[in-house]
């Protein structure tokens, strides 16, 4: 059998979903921007940005789990138009709010919205890509989500110093859009693409051995069957422990520096354009790595954990963050630590097409991931309340140590419950 098919569609398959998930972060990026143009207008305190971040986590978070059932069921080509339209009509409805009460209510439409994204995206890999490539194929569109924290600092003070906020809402969530055209013109399942070569075809799926046994196999599966296999469970505990750490590095980020550096979030923001390049790099070597290791001749679940013990530990020299003397040690130990995230992310959800089949993935990356943003809404009330508290009392550099020290052990702990729950990710029969 051939190991380099002729065709390479699968990559520009891999492309739309980067520039999804680029399109994605940058809509859900921007509001952490503008936090202090919009709190000094809206009179915010932290205790008010907190409660905006969980409208958009609370939704988010359900979201998920229903996209995750929808996209099952209708097909991944019909789960991102939808997820698009929602998200990219929610981002330019920002420019129309006057209070604080509705921010929240549009960032709570722009997490139903973007909750979509990730089930869909996963399935789609798993639709085009081998297991030997899936988490290499994951690495590369999940490095969207860094390009689109990248470009942010640079095009959102742009338009914020010439047009004000307001256009900055609009210019970015209409980019949905133009992506949804090559979309709707470029996507459709490898049965049914008509550009796609029979030898690439008979590549993507040279690794299967999941098999349909009759028409009740292809009926979708309920949550309940789902949540009774402990392979579900690694993965909604892998990401509930781990993803509320990245919602602070998203949403809470620019203000560390701000606050802590005096950076000037009105210009652009080259050290938030370092740590989320640094990102991007990890996204793409996380994913290459364990391929890598698989292409070496280890197993799967050797390949996925030792990696991800190895970014777990890349996390840790995060707690020194609060010794940092300059702006510039600070932005190298939180820049291997969002590399090692995102490095530990593309793995996460590689895991999730390991174990299951290809008719359960979107529901079980729905459960996981929402179970993650569940995380993520109750870490800003910590967030809020410890900073609030050390702000009050005049040591606002205390709070965010202690939040580091938080961020720092919370990868390690994820592993070892993952571990004793599944030590070798064994594949689920759901016929059983």
């Amino acid at each position: 059998m051939k190991t380099t098919p002729p065709g390479n569609y699968r990559w520009i398959i891999c492309a739309l979903l980067f520039f999804a998930t680029t399109v994605n972060y940058l809509d859900r990026q921007i509001i952490g921007l503008l936090k202090p143009t919009l709190a000094d207008k809206f009179h915010w305190t932290e205790i008010d940005y907190k409660n905006i971040v969980k409208a958009f986590q609370a939704c988010y978070a359900i979201g998920l789990l229903v996209f995750g059932r929808l996209v099952d069921k209708i097909g991944t080509k019909l789960g991102y138009i939808v997820s698009i339209i929602i998200w990219s009509v929610a981002a330019m409805a920002h420019a129309l709010v006057r209070t604080t009460l509705g921010f929240g209510v549009v960032r709570g439409a722009l997490g139903l919205g973007e909750s979509g994204n990730f089930p869909t995206a996963i399935k789609v890999v798993a639709e085009w890509f081998p297991k030997k490539e899936r988490a290499t194929a994951t690495g590369i569109f999940n490095s969207g989500a860094n390009i689109g924290a990248v470009v942010a600092p640079i095009l959102v003070p742009f338009i914020l110093g010439i047009y004000g906020w307001q256009m900055a809402f609009i210019v970015t969530g209409a980019i949905g859009f133009i992506w949804l055209v090559f979309w709707i013109i470029f996507y459709e399942i490898p049965s049914k693409q008509k550009k796609l070569s029979a030898e690439e075809f008979e590549f993507i799926h040279s690794d299967i051995d999941e098999v349909v046994v009759s028409s009740a196999d292809k009926k979708q599966v309920s949550w309940s069957k789902l949540l009774k296999f402990k392979q579900t469970w690694v993965f909604i505990f892998g990401k509930m422990l781990t993803d509320p750490v990245w919602w602070f590095f998203l949403f809470w980020l620019p203000s560390y520096f701000q606050s802590t550096f005096n950076l000037d979030l009105t210009k652009p923001s080259w050290p938030l354009v370092i740590v989320y390049s640094a990102s991007t790099v990890g996204s793409v070597g996380g994913g290459y790595l364990s391929s890598w290791f698989i292409k070496k001749g280890w197993p799967v679940f050797k390949a996925r954990k030792t990696s991800m013990l190895l970014f777990a530990i890349c996390v840790v020299p995060i707690v020194v963050a609060k010794y940092a003397t300059d702006i510039w040690q600070a932005v190298a130990l939180i820049s291997l630590a969002v590399a090692a995230h995102q490095a530990w992310s593309a793995n996460i959800f590689t895991t999730a097409s390991d174990m299951f089949p290809k008719k359960a993935i979107s529901s079980v990356v729905g459960i996981g991931s929402m179970a993650g943003a569940l995380g993520g809404f109750f870490f800003p009330d910590f967030i809020g309340y410890i900073l609030q508290t050390n702000k009050d009392a005049g040591h606002i550099l205390v709070g965010y140590n202690i939040i580091f020290a938080t961020c720092g052990g919370a990868y390690l702990l994820a592993w070892v419950v993952m571990h004793f729950l599944a030590p070798k990710m064994k594949p689920v029969n759901l016929t059983d």
